[in-house]
């Protein structure tokens, strides 16, 4: 699970790396905004000089800047967002590679392409280098996030399959408090060539991923729709489940993957895949969940909680490495979330996670957008007492994020669709997920200089709808065998209308 999960830190470990890094900054004695989280290690001090206009404001220089404007660059975010449209291209073709050549050759490539990617970016001499490696990241990452989750739930055993590929957000969790924790110790090297350790380290978690994956079996149900011999499936799936498993439970499991197999007439290729589900309607509720929960996991607002985190940690008086260290302990905070909800998933059910998490959130976002609307204006500063307030709801915040829509936002697409279509639904799953990062990347920080406060509210109308669509349109998936859960939405209120019953 630790191999598989490990393309998954290089995502977050980017948001994260620097996000404190850039209160060093001001030349003020206000405390001044971190810069934008995705844009990774390569928002320091030095490396800032990339992005001249950025390090001009920084440095104090030129016009008077809003506390909300100061980050407001098209280079830096075309820098941030490079990674994610190569994320968003390659899915698809990760996607041709995991249905037709098996979850472990897509691994192998990931690991590769952000080994390269890591190598470019440590060693960048100016801004086109930078780019291209954080577009070999996103390549790696494209090909990761299309086999990584699917691995981890088609090995998982079905009663605790929710924990395994949980583990797939508790490894991202850890990536990003790997990332402060090298940004801790880089941010006291000598010479301004901190960040490109930084950016350097980002290769040895790939590694580990291209290594581990040559050495991991198949999945069963790969084995299966690759036409391998019923008995080789039946053999690997027993060694999995452990010598003492029913015999006839593995029997049955495998039966439910041949069926699943046979469901379509010939071979469904990953291109054949995305028109089965767009055009069939018995496709239609996997399809609106493939789209929907990505959708809804990047507009919880955790980029806009995680780029206000530094801040207000600088306004309550800590120095920049004290600074780092809270960051680091509120990354800490979701990481045990993201674990609890490792315990809890299988045993409460996803929806009841999804309505707790959102709920929690819900009110934190609220909170946090009142006290900076009534507290922080343009050449303002929170108080100390108020900032005391924001970290903790920031942490209340990041827990409810780390239990549920962080975690299950890639554990139930991973498990919702059939056999003969699961990696094209995947990858649309990737996708959505890369495309509404790239917007947020492109436009949180031009939102963030005109709406001020008022996004925390934007955010928390979308945790009140997201709520909602999980209450009225999720069936509960837990403890079902994954190719049984295709046979939940002929029983559900509103997709049975799509699905036939047959």
């Amino acid at each position: 699970m630790a191999l598989g999960g490990a393309a998954a830190p290089l995502r977050n470990a980017k948001s994260h790396a620097a996000t404190a890094a850039a209160s060093r900054h001001s030349s003020s004695s206000r405390a001044s905004p971190p810069a934008w989280p995705a844009s990774s290690s390569a928002t320091t001090s030095e490396s800032l000089r990339f992005f001249p206009e950025v390090y001009r404001r920084m440095k104090g220089g030129g016009e008077r800047v809003s506390n909300y404007c100061r980050f407001d660059s098209q280079l830096l975010t075309a820098f941030t967002s490079s990674l994610y449209v190569a994320g968003l291209v390659s899915t698809f073709f990760a996607s041709s590679v995991t249905a037709r050549c098996g979850r472990r050759p897509s691994m192998i490539v990931a690991g590769v392409a952000i080994i390269a990617g890591a190598a470019i970016g440590g060693s960048a001499v100016h801004i086109s280098m930078l780019i291209l490696g954080r577009v070999l990241l996103g390549v790696g990452l494209g090909f990761g996030n299309q086999a990584v989750p699917l691995y981890l739930s088609e090995m998982a055993p079905p009663l605790r399959r929710g924990a395994f590929s949980n583990g797939f957000q508790l490894c991202v969790g850890l990536g990003s408090l790997a990332a402060q924790l090298v940004n801790l110790g880089t941010e006291k090297i000598k010479g301004g060539w901190g960040w490109r350790v930084s950016l350097a380290v980002a290769a040895v978690p790939a590694v580990f991923l291209a290594v581990g994956a040559v050495f991991l079996p198949e999945t069963p149900n790969s084995l299966v729709q690759q036409g391998k011999d019923r008995d080789e499936v039946r053999d690997l799936l027993r060694k999995i489940r452990g010598g003492g498993t029913d015999s006839k439970w593995v029997e049955d499991e495998v039966d439910d993957m041949v069926a699943a197999a046979r469901s379509s007439s010939s071979k469904v290729t990953a291109w054949r895949g995305l028109k089965m589900m767009v055009s069939k309607r018995r496709y239609r509720p996997q399809l609106v969940m493939a789209v929907m929960i990505p959708f809804f996991q990047q507009v919880t607002g955790i980029n806009a909680i995680a780029f206000y985190a530094p801040v207000l940690l600088r306004t309550v008086g800590m120095g920049e490495s004290a600074a780092l260290l809270a960051v680091v302990a509120k990354q800490t905070v979701g990481v045990g979330a993201t674990l609890a909800s490792m315990f809890a998933v299988d045993r409460f059910g996803r929806r009841t996670l999804f309505l707790a998490g959102g709920s929690q959130m819900l009110v934190s976002q609220v909170l946090i957008g009142g006290i900076m609307a009534s507290q922080l204006g343009d050449d303002g500063e929170v108080s100390k007492a108020c900032a005391v307030a924001l970290i903790t709801l920031i942490a209340v915040y990041q827990a409810g994020f780390g239990w549920s829509w962080g975690p299950l936002g890639w554990l139930v697409p991973s498990e919702i669709f059939p056999l003969e279509v699961r990696s094209a639904g995947q990858s649309i799953a990737v996708a959505v997920n890369f495309l509404l990062t790239t917007a947020v990347a492109q436009s949180f920080l031009a939102m963030l200089c005109h709406m001020k406060a008022g996004i925390f509210f934007f955010f928390a109308a979308w945790l009140v709808t997201m709520t909602v669509f999980v209450y009225l349109f999720l069936p509960e998936t837990k403890g079902l065998p994954i190719e049984q859960v295709e046979r939940l939405w002929a029983h559900h209120w509103f997709w049975k209308r799509f699905v036939d019953r047959e």
